[in-house]
């Protein structure tokens, strides 16, 4: 990673990412991601949970419903809020907390169980966050997670995004932890008995349309690329989303599918030496 990178300036321009649009619209559609991580990893009621990156809370709720102690932790205090109300809703006893992935304000091995669905891998500071992740785990524990793959359906959205307003130089593209390879760099010597798993999830639009309006209004990386460009130039990126859409849609009935790869792993810390 560049030395020159501000890595700071990133992360304040992510909160400010995350924080627009509703991306609680968009993690109710992939809920279901969570409940699969969750059920790979075969929590047993009882286990300390720190779910990192929680954003709106999906594996926090999925594993508070096996009856785990669960934290969910997060930068971004609008999504933290929407998580605390769903919780809520359920009658789910989760903790809500705002904080850094790559400096979790916790003891070492303090949590039987660390997950994250598709948020710590937006963490500038890749390494840092995988430290962070596994130094809270205690010895034996669970690593869960799942990323979106470099090669799949949203590796692709991330780079047509890209072309129209490039992602800082010398910033690794949040997909790597979407990567086998990568994810065994980054977690290395600390776990064992390591699983992966690529798995699919299904966007489902009524329309290629729907699908670039649907991310353009709601999620924040893409919104906040149609506000950098200058308003001549948004057609070009909505045409793009649009031909996206068409070009990875499966549907046959006149709607779009859209099969979207992630990379699901689940791991154990290692001993301590």
């Amino acid at each position: 990673m560049s030395t020159t990178l501000d890595l700071t300036a990133v992360k304040a321009r992510q909160q400010k990412t995350w924080a627009s649009g509703d991306y609680g619209a968009v993690a109710a559609r992939i809920h279901p991601m969570s409940e699969w991580l969750v059920d790979a990893a075969d929590l047993p009621a009882g286990a300390r949970v720190l779910d990192v990156a929680t954003g709106t809370g999906n594996a926090a709720i999925a594993a508070a419903r096996c009856g785990c102690l669960v934290t969910g932790v997060d930068y971004v205090p609008e999504l933290l809020e929407r998580g605390h109300a769903r919780a809520a809703a359920e009658g789910l006893p989760v903790t809500f907390v705002t904080g850094d992935a790559e400096r979790l304000a916790y003891p070492d091995g303090a949590f039987d169980a660390v997950l994250s669905v598709v948020g710590v891998m937006f963490a500038p500071d890749q390494e840092r966050a995988a430290a962070e992740l596994v130094r809270v785990c205690r010895p034996g524990g669970t690593l869960a997670l799942a990323a979106w793959t470099p090669d799949g359906f949203i590796g692709e959205l991330f780079r047509t995004v890209g072309r129209h307003v490039p992602p800082p130089a010398g910033l690794r593209a949040p997909v790597e932890w979407g990567s086998v390879e990568r994810v065994r760099e980054l977690l290395g010597g600390s776990v064992h008995d390591l699983r992966t798993t690529r798995r699919e999830f299904v966007f489902r639009f009524t329309t290629p349309e729907e699908f670039a309006d649907f991310f353009r209004a709601n999620y924040g990386p893409t919104l906040k690329a149609f506000e950098a460009l200058e308003a001549d130039r948004r057609p070009a990126l909505h045409a793009d989303l649009v031909e996206l859409a068409r070009r990875h849609g499966v549907g046959t009935d006149g709607t779009v599918r859209i099969p979207s790869a992630y990379l699901e792993l689940v791991a154990r810390r290692a001993p301590a030496s």
